[in-house]
């Protein structure tokens, strides 16, 4: 049951909040609270936000920056926690001691929003997945909103969302840590060890993304990968229906038959048929139906599997340069999601890997990629690491493969460049976030893409 936004309004009007972390997604959120008549202190670890910093001060929102930026917390009545800074920080603790009310933009969204709300999180596949969703509700004729980690925020669109609208949220593990509201559909792609810098170990980190489920009532519905045990164990907890996809038991709501994708006994259509490459983009469009099927025809599930052609970073082909072809595969920030990327070239690659260290291993990268590399470059702070899982594979199973190590992004690049003949692959799939050297993975695969333009 939603509640009504208007509750949100007079609670939130004349009180002290203090939204922390001053990115790009908070500022609609500071400007709606501003505009509902709150007064706010933005929080941000940076001590200078560069333009933004005037525009706030002529909101008349107060700025807490620099190293002791959350110390102004304690005296708010409401706290928006930005996804990065874990709910059991000490400064929200004290602040909720004191009686605030400690919250986020998300949780918010969820618990005012009158449409139905499509969730999709997971370790690997979530924005394609999500896109999938969203793409197969506008082909059936609904007013789709996109947001989450992915689109705008929503949070100061919700006068404008209907009733009868549809939204999917792509949901991380941070912005579910402590949400209290589950969407009326939820996914769970697949579970593996990821964001172990953060999460304090991997049940934390399955907890929490066990929130976009467990605050159903009956009439919600949860969408679970059968093939991957974690997911699959998850069933039992569910609230209202579960709805299973897999690639390889044909007792799944949604499963491959032989060549098939089928839905609840629906056939969409065959492999053949899909532009995007590789299974783990079969498990996706099976996720997709499984969690449109009822909302969506079997006709509009079909167009887009015909004409959807895949999201940017996602083992997009950039260009041939003398034979060789470039794949930009940045969004690839995780071990699991660089194998599915090899998975789905039918030769040996030669792959770009590295970047940030999110303290995960990298032992099943080497076991599964070793076979499936011609050469493996190496770049970024996780290099040495990356090298000596690969080291210990090669000895096992008495393959040798070459390895480079790079000093920066344009010699990694350059390097893979130099050791291609024609007919060969290379694709940046980084198993790595890219905080090292870039922003996000949208700065890193642009980069690359400007580099390999480039090449003559």
């Amino acid at each position: 049951m939603n509640h009504n936004f208007d509750e949100f309004k007079s609670f939130i009007k004349d009180k002290k909040v203090a939204v922390v972390g001053i990115g790009v997604s908070n500022r609609p959120l500071i400007k709606k609270l501003i505009k509902l008549g709150a007064k706010v202190i933005a929080c941000d670890k940076k001590s200078d936000l560069g333009e933004f910093e005037y525009e706030l001060q002529r909101l008349g929102v107060k700025l807490s920056l620099g190293q002791n930026y959350l110390e102004s917390v304690e005296e708010c009545d409401v706290v928006f926690r930005t996804p990065s800074l874990r709910p059991d920080n000490e400064f929200l603790q004290r602040a909720e001691k004191k009686g605030a009310y400690i919250t986020s933009e998300i949780q918010e969204f969820l618990k005012y929003c009158r449409a139905k709300v499509f969730g999709v999180t997971g370790s690997d596949g979530k924005t394609t997945t999500t896109t999938l969703i969203a793409e197969i509700l506008k082909e059936d004729g609904k007013n789709v909103y996109v947001g989450g980690n992915i689109g705008t925020p929503l949070f100061d669109r919700l006068d404008e969302i209907k009733e009868d609208d549809y939204v999917v949220v792509e949901l991380s593990s941070f912005q579910l840590m402590d949400c209290r509201y589950s969407p009326l559909v939820s996914v769970i792609t697949n579970l593996s060890p990821n964001h172990l810098d953060v999460h304090k170990d991997m049940d934390e980190y399955i907890n929490s993304k066990k929130n976009i489920f467990l605050h159903q009532n009956k009439d919600g519905i949860v969408v679970l990968n059968r093939d991957n045990y974690i997911t699959y164990s998850l069933r039992k907890e569910a609230k209202g229906s579960v709805r299973m996809f897999s690639i390889n038991d044909e007792g799944a709501f949604s499963h491959l038959k032989g060549e098939d994708l089928i839905v609840d006994g629906n056939r969409i259509c065959s492999i053949d048929e899909v532009k995007l490459p590789g299974m783990h983009n079969i498990e996706n469009l099976l996720t997709a139906f499984a969690a449109v099927y009822g909302y969506a025809s079997i006709e509009s599930m079909r167009k887009v599997v015909l004409n959807f052609t895949g999201v940017e970073h996602r083992i997009e082909f950039v260009r041939e340069v003398k034979g060789v072809k470039f794949y930009n595969d940045s969004i690839a920030s995780s071990p699991t999601r660089t194998i599915a990327g090899l998975k789905s070239f039918k030769q040996k690659v030669i792959l770009i890997a590295g970047g940030y260290d999110k303290k995960i291993p990298f032992d099943e990268l080497a076991s599964e990629g070793v076979e499936r590399i011609k050469v493996l470059v190496l770049m970024g702070n996780t290099k040495k690491k990356i090298r000596e899982a690969f080291e210990r594979e090669m000895r096992k199973k008495n393959i040798n493969l070459p390895i480079i190590e790079a000093d920066s992004f344009e010699d990694a690049i350059y390097g893979a460049y130099n050791m291609a003949e024609t007919g060969d692959i290379i694709t940046l799939s980084p198993a790595c976030a890219s905080f090292d050297m870039f922003k996000n993975f949208e700065e890193r695969g642009n980069r690359f893409k400007d580099i390999v333009m480039n090449i003559k």
